[in-house]
Parts: C-alpha cells; sequence; structure tokens
C-alpha cells in the first residue's frame, strides 16, 4: 500500500493506493495515522479512492484509526469509497460509525473549523 499526504486548509488528506491488508498495508496505515496525531494533525481525510482490496486486519486498522483520533478530540472521515469497499463497510455495519464523503470539496467543507 502507499500513501501520500496533502493539507488542505486545515485538513490533511491521506490519499491511499492499493491493498490494505494485513501486514504491511495496516502497518502503514497506522503509522501514518500516528504520525499526523503526533504532528498535532487531528482533522484527517482518507482518501480510499485508489484501495482495490481490505481484508478484515485493515477493517480493524480503519477503526483503531477512528478510534485514535478521536480519542485525541480529533475527526476522521472516509473519502471516496470504491464500490468493493463501500459494500463491504455496510456489510460489516460500519458505514453507519464512519463519516462518508463522495466529494472533496464536500469533506473538507463538513469538518468543524
Amino acid at each position: 500500500m502507499k500513501t501520500s499526504t496533502r493539507k488542505v486548509e486545515n485538513v490533511t488528506i491521506v490519499d491511499l493506493s492499493g491493498r490494505i491488508t494485513l501486514g504491511e498495508g495496516s502497518v502503514v496505515l497506522r503509522d501514518t495515522i500516528r504520525d499526523l496525531i503526533g504532528k498535532g494533525d487531528k482533522k484527517i481525510l482518507l482518501n480510499l479512492g485508489e484501495v482495490t482490496y481490505i481484508d478484515s486486519s485493515g477493517i480493524g486498522e480503519l477503526v483503531s484509526a477512528f478510534t485514535t483520533v478521536r480519542n485525541q478530540g480529533g475527526e476522521l472521515k472516509l473519502l471516496n469509497l470504491t464500490k468493493k469497499v463501500h459494500d463491504l463497510l455496510q456489510i460489516t455495519k460500519l458505514y453507519t460509525v464512519f463519516d462518508v464523503k463522495d466529494d472533496e470539496a464536500t469533506a473538507i467543507q463538513s469538518f468543524t473549523k
């Protein structure tokens, strides 16, 4: 899995691509979130548009990222879910936990100022 981070206004957007699976993928996601929290970035938007596959470990890592950010007083939202990932979040009922957006500009505006 590859990640790149960019900042738009006061929101940090993490563009993810590849597979979020047991091992490297979930570790990369965990380290990325920890780095951002460590730097004080608490408004995080995960762009999953290029994510091709998420296994149960990856789902666990998304939930862990969500709770880590929330416990630090921040917000984590998801952007651009592929159909596969969208279906997975619906099956697992996690779609109701995450704030999911389809449009980057709308997502950025949705963060509290």
